[in-house]
């Protein structure tokens, strides 16, 4: 059990490397070059860099620092080792990139159209290397932080907050850069959202669907054919359809993707009446699935 463990902890930390890596690149390469603020502490940064010449791996560290102590003050050890090394490195690999290449990234930005692919970059590189530290169970601070506390003493959840603080730098940005790089920046924010969520629920995982079926009274003979046909099992459920007031059966049935085409000829053939509805299931762990002591012992990635 402690040599899993010790495993899990190291790939858990050279997940932290390598994502904070590929977040640095979108900084370093794209972002700081073009003069986007794409928001949180890597846009101050940038903001600095351009008005002080402050190296924007240094001044992120030096707020990065003062605000993992800060979480640590108000929420204690859930602010650990993890999410200093993320802070940390996602700093340290900025300024070792961004002294290679002198902060003048890839692309001739006397075309505006650079600056814009330098958003979708940015947006892609920061949001899946965010996301991967996250599946580490870590974060590279900043903003997260703020928006965390002020959540706490206000009626806000910490997604508006983090984004309005987010908003707040991409706009300032916009006195120093100009319209048109504010605009990208919102564009690479989101872009780097959507990464973020994708690389946190849906990389690396066994996608599938659920569907719930319906059915008064052909549910048994829907089931023997999954179990037959599909060789998976199901859940029956019992309850009372509120318009009708009458008993209905529901199944819910996990299958991966390549199966639903089948499980939907079964249930139109067995009832054609049958009411049936399906969502997307991003990890399945489990029999006939991922074994949930290989997902474990994998460190969550599926």
């Amino acid at each position: 059990m402690k040599a899993v463990n010790c495993r899990r902890e190291l790939r858990s930390y050279l997940q932290i490397i390598v994502g904070t890596f590929i977040g640095s690149l979108g900084v370093a390469l794209f972002s700081n070059p073009a003069r986007l603020t794409g928001g949180g502490v890597t846009g101050i940064g940038t903001i600095l860099f351009y008005t002080f010449g402050i190296d924007p791996g240094v001044s992120m560290l030096c707020i990065n620092i003062p605000l993992f102590f800060l979480g640590m003050r108000f929420f204690g050890s859930k602010y650990g080792l993890k999410v200093f090394v993320g802070a940390v490195m996602l700093s340290v690999w900025t300024s070792v990139i961004g002294s290679l290449t002198g902060y003048r990234g890839v692309l001739d930005y006397s075309d505006s159209t650079n600056v814009l692919i330098s958003a979708v970059c940015y947006g892609v590189l920061m949001g899946g290397g965010i996301g991967i530290v996250m599946r580490a169970g870590s974060n590279t601070g900043g903003t997260d932080i703020l928006a965390q506390i002020a959540a706490r003493y206000t009626p806000f959840n910490v997604g508006s907050i983090e984004f309005c603080m987010n908003a707040c730098v991409v706009i300032a940005g916009g006195f120093f850069f100009g319209v048109r790089n504010m605009i990208f920046a919102f564009i690479a924010m989101y872009i780097s959202g959507q990464m973020i969520s994708f690389a946190v629920v849906k990389w690396g995982t066994s996608l599938a669907k659920t569907a719930y079926i319906f059915s008064n009274d052909r549910v048994p003979d829907i089931s023997r054919r999954v179990i037959r046909e599909l060789h998976h099992g199901g859940t029956l459920f019992k309850g009372i359809g509120i318009y009708t007031s009458k008993e209905r059966n529901m199944l819910m049935v996990v299958v991966p993707n390549n199966q639903l085409k089948l499980l939907e000829e079964i249930v139109h053939e067995a009832d054609p009446k049958a009411f049936m509805f399906i969502n997307e299931t991003f990890q399945v762990l489990g029999n006939g699935f991922t074994p949930l002591k290989d997902q474990i012992e994998s460190g969550g990635q599926g």
